[in-house]
């Protein structure tokens, strides 16, 4: 055994020993929290099989946040768990597991590989820093800005790493010192952000968004369509990008003024060339898309996942060829999509055994009285909150949206209107960086996680307010109120 290997073993074995001791931990809580659920007296309304999914519901937000086991592995579990526990039958809950978001999530990593491999994210990148020029403020605001634009047609998470990296550059160049530096901490925070304020201007941004409209149409009977979506989207980000880059930047104002020499951007951006055939393919398949999802709207069988699926298959043909298998393979989360089909398995159950319309008339069982402004700030605000308990966007809109649409129907009100602010504010994960898009950038070091707080509850509070006035602006035109 050589010396470098004899070196490596105890650090490594430190590092086994670490993630296990979390793993035994996160194992452990799930299952005490599981069992004293389990042992409660059941409250009045609960029926026996809600309490019991209550369990299964708590033991997996548990081993989700902590990691426990693979977020794959315990989205599998709680498909067991669910005749194991007799809550469901197992067809039930696999029927409710394989649902149409679970192949739109597909196509959505296929679209971001694609959009990748052709190079085109660095190429929109780098145009936007080559015009913010050397002002500290203006490049942050770009990075924040940039990731906002990307994140509306290719899912949060690559459009939040495919900006980190080019932020990860910036930083380096300047030799900026992790945890210590203004600028840092800036894009660091804003950059996730950015991707998540960007992601709900278009059905196609997020997962998180698809679910939503999944559980509206399921539990509301309501079909929201892709311009439907954007017509509320796109003033959401694009009033709330101006409001999170003035956050972001009076939390942390730049210790330096300028990023130094411009003319490494030009150079790095000169190097690309002009457009490529991958890319202007890219582009065009994209675009193609874009008017036919607008055009679902009107057309029934240019449905979201239709759209979706059918252009992500086309970028396999000989001719195109933008992709190959192996790299959809290489580039698609697989345990994403499976906490999706257990999310989606989890929330259809929680309709049934009525779990989710007692824990929503227990938080909010009294505001279908109030006036429409006050309830649409107590949902949105409600679901902010919520989303400390339940860091995981998914798991926030089939806890909540089911029983919200319920909610609505019994009131006489469109349940679209009570349910799109739940679909859209299950992004808003401001707050504290517990969200999986906002760890990709804390993990990184440059913030600790108390910083995020002071930005994140200004953008938040933004978003609870904005979200009201345009859901009282446009639900009208819409046909909603």
């Amino acid at each position: 055994m050589s010396e470098s290997s004899l070196g490596n073993t105890p650090n490594g074995s430190v590092e086994v020993v670490a993630a296990g001791r979390k793993a035994i931990i996160g194992i452990a809580g799930a299952i005490t929290a599981a069992v004293l659920v389990l042992l409660l007296p059941s409250p009045a309304n609960l029926p026996p099989e809600a309490q019991r999914l209550g369990a299964i519901f708590l033991a997996a937000i548990i081993l989700w946040a902590t990691e426990a086991l693979p977020i794959a592995v315990t989205a599998l579990l709680v498909i067991v768990l669910q005749p194991l526990l007799r809550v469901a039958e197992l067809d039930a809950a696999f029927n409710a597991f394989v649902s149409p978001v679970f192949f739109f999530v597909l196509a959505m990593f296929c679209i971001a590989a694609a959009v990748t491999n052709a190079g085109l994210d660095r190429r929109f990148a780098y145009w936007l820093l080559a015009r913010a020029g050397t002002d500290s403020r203006r490049v942050v605001t770009a990075l924040i800005v940039g990731t906002a634009a990307t994140s509306m047609v290719i899912s949060d998470v690559p459009a939040c790493a495919i900006f980190m990296s080019i932020g990860l550059g910036v930083m380096s160049r300047l030799n900026l010192e992790p945890g210590k530096s203004a600028i840092g901490k800036a894009i660091m925070v804003g950059i996730p952000i950015g991707s998540l304020i960007g992601g709900v201007t278009t059905p196609a941004g997020s997962s998180v968004n698809i679910l939503g409209l999944h559980f509206i149409e399921e539990f509301g009977n309501v079909t929201v369509s892709f311009v439907e979506w954007m017509a509320i989207g796109i003033p959401m980000s694009v009033g709330l990008v101006p409001i999170a880059c003035w956050a972001i930047l009076r939390s942390f104002p730049p210790e330096i003024p300028t990023i130094g020499d411009a003319s490494v951007i030009e150079r790095e951006r000169a190097e690309l060339g002009p457009m490529s055939a991958p890319e202007r393919k890219t582009v065009t398949l994209l675009s193609i898309m874009m008017v036919l999802w607008i055009a679902g709207s009107w057309i029934e069988f240019l449905d979201v996942l239709t759209v979706g699926l059918g252009g992500a298959i086309v970028m396999f043909f000989p001719g195109i060829r933008l992709l190959t298998w192996k790299q959809a393979e290489r580039a698609t989360g697989w345990d994403t999509m499976l906490m999706i089909g257990g999310v989606t398995s989890l929330g259809t159950a929680s309709v049934t055994t009525g779990l989710a319309t007692w824990l929503v008339g227990l938080a909010l069982g009294g505001v279908a009285s109030w006036h429409i402004i006050l309830v649409l700030l107590a949902i949105s605000a409600f679901t902010v909150v919520i989303h400390l308990a339940l860091p995981i966007g998914p798991v926030v809109n089939a806890v909540v949206i089911p029983p919200i649409a319920l909610l609505a129907i019994n009131a006489g009100v469109n349940p679209a209107l009570y349910a799109l602010p739940v679909a859209f504010t299950a992004s808003c994960a401001f707050l504290l960086p517990l969200d999986a898009v906002a760890l990709l950038t804390y993990s990184r070091g440059y913030y600790r996680m108390h910083e995020m707080l002071t930005p994140g509850v200004l953008v938040s509070a933004a978003w609870v307010i904005w979200m009201t006035v345009i859901m009282l602006v446009v639900g009208p035109l819409l046909g909603f109120v």
